[in-house]
């Protein structure tokens, strides 16, 4: 049994030190998302891809960016910036707090997390991503190791 729950912990802390590194990339993202502007993507997809559509106009990856750019607008960049980086800090100062061992911030954690698992998964049925539904099989991991954590916790502190 402490083997099991040795693991879990493990487990726990690997999980959430890699949602704080994606928290952190998610507020450097969305710093750096306030730098491009439409324009400016569509310049920095046109350098790349031009050569490619020049041997070949119908290369599929070239012009998924070439959509990908045209879709980019003002608004997209603004509700990205937004996104990001308050979907980063969000998850920072969860993490911040479960590193801390503040018992009162597992069930806030799980309840955020899924929050952010129902926000994936109604971009999922716009975007039919992958990507969305791989985050939220990972974030689903997540909360159970922090409902195990949180179990864990209690009983220590009930013990003592």
């Amino acid at each position: 049994m402490l083997k099991s729950k040795n693991i879990f912990h493990i487990s726990f802390e690997i999980a959430i030190t890699l949602k704080a590194v994606n928290a952190v990339l998610e507020i450097i993202g969305g710093i750096l998302l306030f730098f491009l502007t439409p324009e400016r993507l569509n310049k920095i997809i046109a350098f790349f891809t031009e050569s490619e559509l020049l041997e070949d106009p119908k290369d599929i990856i070239a012009n998924w960016f070439l959509k990908l750019g045209n879709g980019f607008s003002v608004s997209s960049q603004y509700f990205g910036i937004i996104y990001l980086i308050s979907h980063g800090v969000i998850k920072l100062i969860l993490i911040i707090l479960l590193w801390r061992k503040k018992l009162w911030a597992y069930p806030l954690a799980m309840i955020v997390f899924t929050l952010f698992i129902a926000y994936q998964i109604y971009d999922y049925t716009i975007s039919h991503s992958i990507f969305m539904i791989l985050l939220t099989v990972l974030d689903i991991i997540v909360i159970a190791l922090t409902f195990i954590e949180y179990k864990n916790m209690k009983l220590k502190f009930e013990s003592k």
